[in-house]
């Protein structure tokens, strides 16, 4: 096994730092061999089988054309949850479980309901409903596709999700239904933002998920504030993963639809990330 690992490090040495290499390694050796961290430890003189070492440098090989991991196995951990995640969805990000656990820390032992906007892989609207047990979910997505993964998901981990396929751009959806939480995390990039990203993520992840034109950065915010008016309920909450640039601006916006109670929240790495308000009637 350590003549495996090293071919590992070789490999992707030149392309990724060492912090990651090792994560590709823990990740790669839990999915491959069952193996924890521990085992890695206690095994690292195991002599692996042909089959195994073939199945290893599959991926490698695949991880060294910026291929992200979680694609390669179709799957990713998230809020402690194995979701199945395809091109099809945007991969979870680390900044997507500190605004999941936010909402269940300040609404835990309540039975809100709860609309999740663009949901993708159904990674948001799947955890509330694990980490707030008698909560009513709700999620929508543009995306046919990604709504086959995210029922998948939402199956998969025994929780009751009601999916709908909308266009928040196109439809002024006439719900009859209200809500008194709703969480997006919307497209937020800004298309002149490309040059600074990571070649994994542009030439993998799904676009529709990730832009909005230069010239309407908040396009999606400003679409799903004005429907919350209609959606939510009496004091109903809104929570929004933000674009760090936009922090300010996407507060004005908030207050200028008529929400209270504006805080915006940094991420660990101290960037403006989360952004809740209140509806005020």
């Amino acid at each position: 096994m350590q003549n495996c690992i090293s071919h590992i490090k070789t490999t992707l040495g030149t392309h990724y730092s060492a912090s990651e290499i090792n994560s590709f390694i823990r990740i790669i050796f839990e999915s491959v061999c069952g193996y924890t961290l521990t085992d890695l430890i206690l095994h690292k003189n195991t002599i692996l089988s042909d089959s195994t070492r073939k199945q290893i440098d599959k991926i490698v090989e695949r991880i060294d054309q910026n291929e992200p991991i979680q694609y390669i196995l179709g799957k990713c951990r998230f809020c402690g949850i194995t979701f199945s995640v395809t091109p099809d969805v945007l991969i979870p990000r680390p900044e997507t479980e500190e605004m999941v656990e936010l909402i269940a820390t300040r609404h835990f032992g309540t039975n809100p309901r709860i609309l999740d906007i663009g949901t993708g892989s159904g990674c948001i609207a799947v955890s509330l409903a694990k980490k707030i047990q008698k909560s009513d979910v709700d999620a929508w997505d543009i995306s046919e596709n990604a709504l086959q993964i995210a029922r998948k998901n939402a199956q998969e981990n025994n929780v009751t999700v009601t999916f709908e396929q909308i266009d928040i751009i196109q439809e002024s959806p006439q719900i009859n239904r209200q809500y008194d939480i709703i969480v997006s995390n919307p497209p937020y990039v800004c298309l002149n933002e490309k040059a600074d990203m990571e070649k994994n993520v542009l030439d993998y992840e799904p676009h529709l998920a990730l832009f909005v034109p230069n010239e309407d950065p908040l396009l999606f915010y400003r679409l799903i504030l004005q429907a919350g008016r209609r959606l939510l309920t009496d004091n109903g909450y809104i929570y929004f993963e933000i674009n760090r640039k936009f922090g300010n601006e996407t507060a004005a916006l908030l207050q200028t639809n008529g929400y209270e109670k504006i805080e915006i929240i940094q991420d660990i790495s101290g960037n403006d990330r989360i952004i809740t308000a209140r509806l005020k009637r």
